[in-house]
Protein backbone atom coordinates (compact mmCIF):
# COMPACT_ATOMS: atom_id res chain seq x y z
CA UNK A 1 0.00 0.00 0.00
CA UNK A 2 1.33 3.46 -0.92
CA UNK A 3 0.11 7.01 -1.09
CA UNK A 4 -0.29 9.06 -4.25
CA UNK A 5 1.22 12.51 -4.41
CA UNK A 6 -1.31 15.15 -3.30
CA UNK A 7 -2.47 17.21 -6.25
CA UNK A 8 -3.84 20.74 -6.43
CA UNK A 9 -5.55 22.54 -9.29
CA UNK A 10 -6.60 26.12 -9.96
CA UNK A 11 -10.15 25.21 -8.98
CA UNK A 12 -9.02 24.95 -5.35
CA UNK A 13 -8.53 28.75 -5.33
CA UNK A 14 -12.29 29.24 -5.70
CA UNK A 15 -13.05 28.25 -2.09
CA UNK A 16 -10.53 30.69 -0.51
CA UNK A 17 -11.82 33.53 -2.70
CA UNK A 18 -15.41 32.78 -1.70
CA UNK A 19 -14.31 32.58 1.93
CA UNK A 20 -12.53 35.94 1.85
CA UNK A 21 -15.54 37.57 0.20
CA UNK A 22 -17.84 36.02 2.83
CA UNK A 23 -15.67 37.37 5.67
CA UNK A 24 -15.70 40.93 4.39
CA UNK A 25 -19.43 40.67 3.67
CA UNK A 26 -19.87 39.59 7.29
CA UNK A 27 -17.91 42.62 8.54
CA UNK A 28 -19.92 44.93 6.30
CA UNK A 29 -23.21 43.41 7.45
CA UNK A 30 -22.32 44.06 11.09
CA UNK A 31 -21.19 47.61 10.25
CA UNK A 32 -17.54 47.23 11.19
CA UNK A 33 -15.63 50.50 10.78
CA UNK A 34 -13.13 49.51 8.07
CA UNK A 35 -11.23 52.80 8.45
CA UNK A 36 -10.75 52.13 12.16
CA UNK A 37 -9.57 48.61 11.41
CA UNK A 38 -7.02 49.90 8.87
CA UNK A 39 -5.79 52.55 11.30
CA UNK A 40 -5.39 49.90 14.04
CA UNK A 41 -3.44 47.66 11.67
CA UNK A 42 -1.20 50.60 10.72
CA UNK A 43 -0.52 51.38 14.39
CA UNK A 44 0.45 47.80 15.28
CA UNK A 45 3.54 47.47 17.49
CA UNK A 46 6.15 45.93 15.13
CA UNK A 47 8.14 44.23 17.90
CA UNK A 48 5.11 42.44 19.34
CA UNK A 49 3.91 41.48 15.87
CA UNK A 50 7.33 40.04 15.02
CA UNK A 51 7.11 38.07 18.27
CA UNK A 52 3.85 36.60 16.96
CA UNK A 53 5.62 35.74 13.69
CA UNK A 54 8.34 33.89 15.62
CA UNK A 55 5.73 32.03 17.67
CA UNK A 56 4.18 30.75 14.43
CA UNK A 57 7.43 28.95 13.61
CA UNK A 58 7.91 27.79 17.21
CA UNK A 59 4.42 26.29 17.40
CA UNK A 60 4.94 24.36 14.15
CA UNK A 61 8.37 23.17 15.31
CA UNK A 62 6.98 21.83 18.59
CA UNK A 63 4.16 20.12 16.68
CA UNK A 64 6.71 18.43 14.41
CA UNK A 65 8.93 17.32 17.28
CA UNK A 66 5.90 15.97 19.17
CA UNK A 67 5.03 13.77 16.20
CA UNK A 68 8.65 12.77 15.49
CA UNK A 69 9.11 11.55 19.07
CA UNK A 70 6.52 8.83 18.37
CA UNK A 71 8.70 7.40 15.58
CA UNK A 72 11.57 6.53 17.92
CA UNK A 73 10.00 3.41 19.55
CA UNK A 74 9.03 2.26 16.04
CA UNK A 75 12.72 2.13 15.01
CA UNK A 76 12.23 4.78 12.33
CA UNK A 77 14.95 7.29 11.62
CA UNK A 78 13.90 10.82 10.70
CA UNK A 79 15.90 13.90 11.55
CA UNK A 80 14.31 16.82 13.38
CA UNK A 81 14.92 19.09 10.38
CA UNK A 82 13.29 16.64 7.99
CA UNK A 83 10.30 16.15 10.31
CA UNK A 84 9.93 19.94 10.51
CA UNK A 85 10.02 20.26 6.72
CA UNK A 86 7.53 17.43 6.26
CA UNK A 87 5.10 19.07 8.67
CA UNK A 88 5.37 22.34 6.73
CA UNK A 89 4.69 20.36 3.54
CA UNK A 90 1.60 18.90 5.24
CA UNK A 91 0.50 22.38 6.35
CA UNK A 92 0.57 23.55 2.73
CA UNK A 93 -1.47 20.56 1.55
CA UNK A 94 -3.92 21.14 4.42
CA UNK A 95 -4.48 24.69 3.25
CA UNK A 96 -5.00 23.98 -0.45
CA UNK A 97 -7.09 20.80 -0.25
CA UNK A 98 -10.51 21.19 1.41
CA UNK A 99 -10.22 18.16 3.69
CA UNK A 100 -7.85 19.55 6.28
CA UNK A 101 -8.48 16.93 8.89
CA UNK A 102 -6.73 14.22 6.86
CA UNK A 103 -4.94 15.72 3.83
CA UNK A 104 -1.86 16.97 5.68
CA UNK A 105 -1.31 13.66 7.42
CA UNK A 106 -1.74 11.78 4.14
CA UNK A 107 0.91 14.01 2.52
CA UNK A 108 3.38 13.32 5.34
CA UNK A 109 2.76 9.57 4.95
CA UNK A 110 3.33 9.97 1.21
CA UNK A 111 6.66 11.76 1.74
CA UNK A 112 8.06 9.16 4.13
CA UNK A 113 6.80 6.26 2.03
CA UNK A 114 8.41 7.80 -1.04
CA UNK A 115 11.69 8.20 0.82
CA UNK A 116 11.88 4.97 2.83
CA UNK A 117 9.61 2.54 0.97
CA UNK A 118 6.16 1.03 1.36
CA UNK A 119 7.27 -1.22 4.22
CA UNK A 120 7.18 1.75 6.65
CA UNK A 121 3.67 2.92 5.72
CA UNK A 122 1.96 1.12 8.60
CA UNK A 123 4.41 2.57 11.12
CA UNK A 124 3.97 6.10 9.78
CA UNK A 125 0.17 5.87 9.88
CA UNK A 126 0.34 4.56 13.45
CA UNK A 127 2.52 7.49 14.55
CA UNK A 128 0.22 10.01 12.84
CA UNK A 129 -2.89 8.46 14.38
CA UNK A 130 -1.30 8.40 17.84
CA UNK A 131 -0.34 12.06 17.41
CA UNK A 132 -3.88 12.92 16.32
CA UNK A 133 -5.33 11.13 19.36
CA UNK A 134 -2.98 13.04 21.65
CA UNK A 135 -3.89 16.37 20.05
CA UNK A 136 -7.60 15.64 20.24
CA UNK A 137 -7.20 14.82 23.92
CA UNK A 138 -5.28 18.05 24.56
CA UNK A 139 -7.92 20.00 22.60
CA UNK A 140 -10.69 18.54 24.75
CA UNK A 141 -8.90 19.41 27.98
CA UNK A 142 -8.09 22.97 26.88
CA UNK A 143 -11.62 23.67 25.66
CA UNK A 144 -13.14 22.34 28.88
CA UNK A 145 -10.66 24.36 30.95
CA UNK A 146 -11.36 27.55 28.97
CA UNK A 147 -15.13 27.20 29.36
CA UNK A 148 -14.76 26.61 33.12
CA UNK A 149 -12.42 29.59 33.58
CA UNK A 150 -14.62 32.05 31.69
CA UNK A 151 -17.77 30.77 33.40
CA UNK A 152 -16.12 31.23 36.79
CA UNK A 153 -15.01 34.78 35.98
CA UNK A 154 -18.03 36.48 34.47
CA UNK A 155 -20.38 33.90 33.04
CA UNK A 156 -20.30 32.54 29.51
CA UNK A 157 -22.37 33.68 26.55
CA UNK A 158 -25.06 31.01 25.99
CA UNK A 159 -24.24 30.67 22.27
CA UNK A 160 -20.54 30.15 23.00
CA UNK A 161 -21.35 27.73 25.82
CA UNK A 162 -23.66 25.64 23.64
CA UNK A 163 -21.14 25.61 20.78
CA UNK A 164 -18.35 24.61 23.17
CA UNK A 165 -20.48 21.85 24.69
CA UNK A 166 -21.40 20.51 21.24
CA UNK A 167 -17.75 20.47 20.15
CA UNK A 168 -16.67 18.78 23.38
CA UNK A 169 -19.22 16.02 22.79
CA UNK A 170 -18.41 15.69 19.07
CA UNK A 171 -14.64 15.66 19.59
CA UNK A 172 -14.98 13.16 22.44
CA UNK A 173 -17.14 10.94 20.20
CA UNK A 174 -14.56 10.92 17.42
CA UNK A 175 -11.81 10.34 19.94
CA UNK A 176 -13.62 7.29 21.32
CA UNK A 177 -14.33 6.04 17.79
CA UNK A 178 -10.66 6.35 16.77
CA UNK A 179 -9.55 4.65 19.98
CA UNK A 180 -12.02 1.84 19.34
CA UNK A 181 -10.84 1.33 15.76
CA UNK A 182 -7.20 1.41 16.87
CA UNK A 183 -7.86 -1.56 19.15
CA UNK A 184 -9.99 -3.64 16.78
CA UNK A 185 -7.62 -5.16 14.28
CA UNK A 186 -10.17 -7.68 13.03
CA UNK A 187 -12.63 -4.87 12.20
CA UNK A 188 -10.12 -3.06 10.00
CA UNK A 189 -9.02 -6.21 8.20
CA UNK A 190 -12.65 -7.15 7.62
CA UNK A 191 -13.44 -3.68 6.21
CA UNK A 192 -10.41 -3.84 3.89
CA UNK A 193 -11.38 -7.30 2.70
CA UNK A 194 -15.03 -6.35 2.04
CA UNK A 195 -14.12 -3.16 0.16
CA UNK A 196 -11.56 -4.92 -2.03
CA UNK A 197 -13.90 -7.83 -2.75
CA UNK A 198 -16.55 -5.35 -3.86
CA UNK A 199 -14.03 -3.52 -6.05
CA UNK A 200 -12.85 -6.82 -7.50
CA UNK A 201 -16.37 -7.77 -8.50
CA UNK A 202 -16.92 -4.40 -10.14
CA UNK A 203 -13.56 -4.52 -11.94
CA UNK A 204 -14.04 -8.17 -12.98
CA UNK A 205 -10.40 -8.97 -12.27
CA UNK A 206 -8.95 -6.18 -14.42
CA UNK A 207 -7.17 -4.23 -11.68
CA UNK A 208 -5.01 -6.91 -10.07
CA UNK A 209 -6.63 -6.36 -6.69
CA UNK A 210 -5.11 -9.49 -5.17
CA UNK A 211 -1.75 -7.72 -4.97
CA UNK A 212 -3.40 -4.60 -3.56
CA UNK A 213 -5.16 -6.70 -0.92
CA UNK A 214 -1.88 -8.28 0.18
CA UNK A 215 -0.26 -4.86 0.44
CA UNK A 216 -3.20 -3.42 2.40
CA UNK A 217 -3.20 -6.35 4.81
CA UNK A 218 0.57 -6.02 5.38
CA UNK A 219 0.15 -2.30 6.06
CA UNK A 220 -2.72 -2.96 8.49
CA UNK A 221 -0.67 -5.62 10.30
CA UNK A 222 2.28 -3.24 10.64
CA UNK A 223 -0.06 -0.46 11.75
CA UNK A 224 -1.53 -2.45 14.64
CA UNK A 225 1.84 -3.88 15.62
CA UNK A 226 3.18 -0.31 15.79
CA UNK A 227 0.28 0.83 17.96
CA UNK A 228 1.07 -2.02 20.35
CA UNK A 229 4.68 -0.79 20.51
CA UNK A 230 3.51 2.74 21.32
CA UNK A 231 1.18 1.45 24.06
CA UNK A 232 4.24 -0.11 25.68
CA UNK A 233 6.15 3.20 25.53
CA UNK A 234 4.40 5.48 28.07
CA UNK A 235 7.42 7.78 28.42
CA UNK A 236 7.39 8.48 24.70
CA UNK A 237 3.64 9.17 24.74
CA UNK A 238 4.10 11.46 27.76
CA UNK A 239 6.89 13.35 25.97
CA UNK A 240 4.76 13.75 22.84
CA UNK A 241 1.83 14.96 24.95
CA UNK A 242 4.01 17.52 26.75
CA UNK A 243 5.37 18.84 23.45
CA UNK A 244 1.85 18.99 22.01
CA UNK A 245 0.72 21.08 24.99
CA UNK A 246 3.67 23.44 24.49
CA UNK A 247 2.80 23.65 20.78
CA UNK A 248 -0.76 24.56 21.70
CA UNK A 249 0.36 27.23 24.18
CA UNK A 250 2.67 28.71 21.55
CA UNK A 251 -0.21 28.77 19.09
CA UNK A 252 -2.42 30.59 21.61
CA UNK A 253 0.39 33.03 22.33
CA UNK A 254 0.30 34.12 18.66
CA UNK A 255 -3.15 35.67 19.14
CA UNK A 256 -2.18 37.03 22.56
CA UNK A 257 0.83 38.82 21.06
CA UNK A 258 -1.37 40.22 18.29
CA UNK A 259 -3.88 41.56 20.83
CA UNK A 260 -1.06 43.29 22.68
CA UNK A 261 0.38 44.58 19.40
CA UNK A 262 -2.86 46.46 18.61
CA UNK A 263 -2.89 47.99 22.09
CA UNK A 264 -5.46 45.76 23.79
CA UNK A 265 -4.76 45.53 27.55
CA UNK A 266 -3.14 42.34 28.84
CA UNK A 267 -5.14 40.26 31.30
CA UNK A 268 -5.89 36.73 32.39
CA UNK A 269 -9.40 37.00 30.96
CA UNK A 270 -7.87 37.76 27.56
CA UNK A 271 -5.98 34.45 27.72
CA UNK A 272 -9.25 32.66 28.50
CA UNK A 273 -11.03 34.41 25.63
CA UNK A 274 -8.28 33.41 23.20
CA UNK A 275 -8.23 29.87 24.60
CA UNK A 276 -11.94 29.25 24.03
CA UNK A 277 -12.00 30.95 20.61
CA UNK A 278 -8.94 29.26 19.14
CA UNK A 279 -9.72 25.82 20.54
CA UNK A 280 -13.24 25.99 19.06
CA UNK A 281 -11.84 26.92 15.63
CA UNK A 282 -9.17 24.20 15.72
CA UNK A 283 -11.60 21.62 17.13
CA UNK A 284 -13.93 22.07 14.16
CA UNK A 285 -11.04 21.63 11.73
CA UNK A 286 -9.66 18.56 13.53
CA UNK A 287 -12.88 16.55 13.29
CA UNK A 288 -12.37 14.22 10.28
CA UNK A 289 -15.39 15.19 8.21
CA UNK A 290 -13.53 16.69 5.24
CA UNK A 291 -15.16 20.09 5.86
CA UNK A 292 -13.62 22.95 3.82
CA UNK A 293 -13.08 25.15 6.88
CA UNK A 294 -9.94 27.18 6.24
CA UNK A 295 -10.69 30.55 4.64
CA UNK A 296 -13.71 32.69 5.47
CA UNK A 297 -15.45 30.54 8.06
CA UNK A 298 -12.59 30.65 10.60
CA UNK A 299 -12.37 34.44 10.28
CA UNK A 300 -16.12 34.85 10.75
CA UNK A 301 -16.08 32.41 13.67
CA UNK A 302 -13.12 34.10 15.38
CA UNK A 303 -14.57 37.60 15.01
CA UNK A 304 -17.99 36.48 16.25
CA UNK A 305 -16.56 34.59 19.24
CA UNK A 306 -14.21 37.37 20.30
CA UNK A 307 -17.12 39.82 20.14
CA UNK A 308 -19.44 37.48 22.04
CA UNK A 309 -16.78 37.15 24.75
CA UNK A 310 -16.56 40.91 25.29
CA UNK A 311 -13.98 42.19 22.80
CA UNK A 312 -15.13 45.26 20.78
CA UNK A 313 -16.14 44.36 17.22
CA UNK A 314 -13.50 46.56 15.54
CA UNK A 315 -10.75 45.09 17.71
CA UNK A 316 -12.03 41.56 17.05
CA UNK A 317 -11.90 42.16 13.29
CA UNK A 318 -8.43 43.72 13.47
CA UNK A 319 -6.97 40.92 15.58
CA UNK A 320 -8.62 38.27 13.41
CA UNK A 321 -7.14 39.76 10.21
CA UNK A 322 -3.64 40.09 11.70
CA UNK A 323 -3.75 36.63 13.32
CA UNK A 324 -4.85 34.99 10.09
CA UNK A 325 -2.03 36.71 8.22
CA UNK A 326 0.24 34.54 10.36
CA UNK A 327 -1.72 31.33 11.00
CA UNK A 328 -3.01 31.13 7.43
CA UNK A 329 -1.08 33.19 4.89
CA UNK A 330 2.40 33.05 6.43
CA UNK A 331 2.01 29.30 6.91
CA UNK A 332 0.70 28.98 3.36
CA UNK A 333 3.73 30.68 1.77
CA UNK A 334 6.27 28.93 4.00
CA UNK A 335 4.58 25.60 3.31
CA UNK A 336 4.53 26.36 -0.41
CA UNK A 337 8.27 27.16 -0.38
CA UNK A 338 9.03 23.90 1.47
CA UNK A 339 6.74 21.93 -0.87
CA UNK A 340 8.47 23.29 -3.97
CA UNK A 341 11.97 22.83 -2.53
CA UNK A 342 11.36 19.19 -1.59
CA UNK A 343 9.78 18.38 -4.94
CA UNK A 344 12.62 20.08 -6.84
CA UNK A 345 15.15 18.03 -4.85
CA UNK A 346 13.35 14.82 -5.76
CA UNK A 347 13.13 15.85 -9.42
CA UNK A 348 16.87 16.62 -9.53
CA UNK A 349 17.71 13.30 -7.87
CA UNK A 350 15.58 11.49 -10.44
CA UNK A 351 17.37 13.23 -13.29
CA UNK A 352 20.76 12.28 -11.88
CA UNK A 353 19.70 8.67 -11.36
CA UNK A 354 18.17 8.43 -14.84
CA UNK A 355 21.35 7.90 -16.92
CA UNK A 356 22.59 5.27 -14.47
CA UNK A 357 19.61 3.00 -15.17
Amino acid sequence: MSFAKPKATWKIAILPLIGIAAFFAYLYFFQVDFVEVLLSIGATDPFLFLSAVALTFVSTFLHAVAWRSLLTPLSMKLSVVRAYLYVWYGVFVDLIIPAESVSGEASIAYLITREQGNHVTGKVIASLLAHRLINMGVTLILLFAGVCLISAQAGLNSLVFNLSLALICLTASFLVLLLLLSTRKSWTLNIIDRLLRLAERLAKGRWGLARIRRGAVRTAEAFYDSLQVLRRAPKTVALSTSLSILSWLSYLAISYAVFLAVGFPASLSLWNTILVTQVIVVAVKSIPLGIPFEVGLPEITMTALYTALGVPMDVSATVTILSRLLTLWLRFFVGFAVHEWLEIKVAKASLKAGPAK
